[in-house]
């Protein structure tokens, strides 16, 4: 029940210690703007982590050549190995039921690519139709290279936005014939990639017309997998770990490669990477809670020991009052009172701080790995409620030791 002399009480307590109750009310609010402040900070790591991620598909297998490190079977260390399209073909036909895309690519770093009076050097790559699901592109126009293209050589090219611009500036780009080394190609699509421009200075052309025209035989330089999904991420882990032991082990004895050669054959998983890089960005954010929790507990108590010392002052006060009559519930509710009004006006103060913060510089604060810092509004609230019950709690001892004196010995204090 709403009790006006109660909050003129409160109020007439904080205007005579307008200093200590200021110093106090800073110290709570800087605990919750300092924990969501933090906590915005580490979802902005996760964004980042996030956003890294968004480059390509989830769960990625690649897989590459290289150079052996180990004789084996009579052959001397230092073989460079060459991947065919039978390494690809023998994996896809093995592994076919675990696989929910997978690709092969011939790669070539940089070549001139011309439009009319428009040129520029850009990488183009011979790929499988997989390698959109692979990559994360997203074709805007037109569309990716499919297995017709593939079976029938065809020389088209899925051009990315910045090769787009660059040659045909706001002219439509499909169906025209560009220029790579001087052969030419036709533009069936044209493809975003959420890895920026870099990613967007390639051509996809079909990796068997770039094998055939550019002299490449049937050579192919990575290999490229994900397996089907599965609810359970240690499942997940699991299976892509198995898989590729399975792999590693068909490619090397294909090969020619020593089962303990790790020079021979490379490879990246990113199931294994998300995990580490995931697990890391947790143990940051537990950090980030338990540096702020601690913080806030040290405003409270502040609270307490601000409330213990109204309690001294106010100690004859008190046992008049209950010389007159007052219950110890009355005069625990008087002290509680005051203390949760504190800790919460000073709670939603820093609350408000750190919220404003984050949503006016926050945008400003991008890198690679940090983007949009923020703090969905139930942390925020559950912040704000758990400072609320800090205050009653800092503020119980206190009032319950006030409800304890006994008005006889209150009467005498000086």
């Amino acid at each position: 029940m709403f009790n006006i002399e109660r909050w003129q009480e409160i109020f007439e307590a904080i205007a005579k210690n307008k200093l200590r109750t200021f110093l106090t009310g800073v110290s709570v609010a800087s605990g919750i703007f300092i924990l969501v402040i933090l906590l915005g900070a580490g979802k902005g790591l996760q964004n980042g982590i996030e956003k890294q991620f968004e480059r390509d598909a989830a769960g990625i297998i690649e897989v590459w050549s290289g150079t052996t490190t180990k004789e084996y079977k009579g052959l001397n260390p230092g073989r460079q190995i060459q991947f065919r399209n039978s390494d690809y073909t023998q994996a896809v036909q093995k592994f076919d039921d675990k696989l929910a895309s997978k690709a092969s690519t011939y790669n070539f770093w940089g070549a001139q690519f011309s439009y009319g009076k428009e040129s520029g050097s850009y990488q183009y790559r011979g790929v499988d139709p997989d390698y959109s699901i692979i990559e994360n592109v997203a074709v805007v126009s037109g569309r990716f290279v499919n297995y017709k293209d593939l079976e029938n050589n065809e020389k088209v090219a899925t051009i990315g936005m910045k090769i787009k611009t660059d040659l045909f500036k706001d002219k439509d780009a499909i169906g025209q014939e560009i220029q790579i080394s001087n052969i030419s190609f036709k533009v069936i699509g044209v493809f975003t990639d959420p890895g920026g421009e870099r990613e967007e200075a390639r051509a996809y052309l079909p990796r068997t017309t770039v094998q055939k025209t550019f002299g490449g035989g049937d050579k192919i330089s990575n290999l490229f997998f994900t397996l089907n999904k599965t609810d359970d991420y240690d499942e997940a882990l699991a299976q892509s770990r198995k898989f590729t032991q399975d792999l590693k082990e068909l490619l090397k004895s294909k090969n020619i490669v020593a089962p303990n050669d790790d020079g021979g054959i490379g490879l990246y998983n990113s199931v294994e990477d998300a995990k580490q890089v995931y697990d890391l960005n947790l143990f940051i954010r537990l950090f980030f809670w338990w540096v702020g929790i601690f913080t806030i507990i040290a405003g409270v108590v502040g609270v307490s020991n601000i409330m213990l010392i109204i309690v001294k002052e106010r100690t004859k006060e008190i046992g008049i009052r209950k010389a007159l009559g007052a219950s110890p519930f009355s005069i625990i509710s008087m002290i509680l009172h005051e203390s949760i009004f504190i800790t919460t006006v000073a709670g939603f103060v820093g609350l408000l701080g750190s919220l404003l913060l984050l949503e006016f510089v926050g945008p400003m604060v991008q890198s690679e790995f940090f983007r949009n810092p923020e703090v969905d509004f139930s942390v925020a609230l559950t912040t704000l409620i758990i400072l609320v019950f800090a205050g009653a709690l800092a503020g119980f001892f206190p009032a319950y030791r006030a409800a304890k004196i006994k008005p006889i010995v209150a009467l005498r204090d000086e």
